[in-house]
């Protein structure tokens, strides 16, 4: 998947996206989705690369507790075949809720 088909995959959720963060002052109101590719778990062997694979982090935020919007960008990646694992936190200092899902894909 390319990241032009990942962004467009997300666009699904009629959310705001950025790639890592909004710029600074330009940030929308909750909810809102920031995905990032923190590093990478590629095949190689015999000094080279095979398969590029990225770590792929979609980080969904509300400021309330939103398991209809949880259960709206799961179906997207559902629909798109994506194998996720999923994470909860509370960010204190933003007053957010981060729900964290994270995959691997080959690009």
């Amino acid at each position: 998947m390319t990241h032009n088909k990942l962004m467009e995959m997300l666009k699904e959720t009629a959310l705001p996206i950025a790639y890592d963060h909004f710029a600074e002052g330009e940030s929308p109101d909750p909810p809102f989705i920031c995905f990032l590719y923190p590093g990478s778990d590629n095949f190689a062997a015999d000094g080279r690369v095979y398969l590029k694979i990225s770590e792929v982090h979609v980080e969904l935020y509300t400021d309330e507790k939103n398991p209809e919007l949880e259960a709206k960008l799961e179906a997207v990646l559902d629909r798109h075949g994506i194998s996720y694992e999923k994470t909860e936190t509370w960010i204190e200092s933003e007053r957010l809720y981060e729900v964290l899902y994270y995959f691997e894909m080959e690009v």
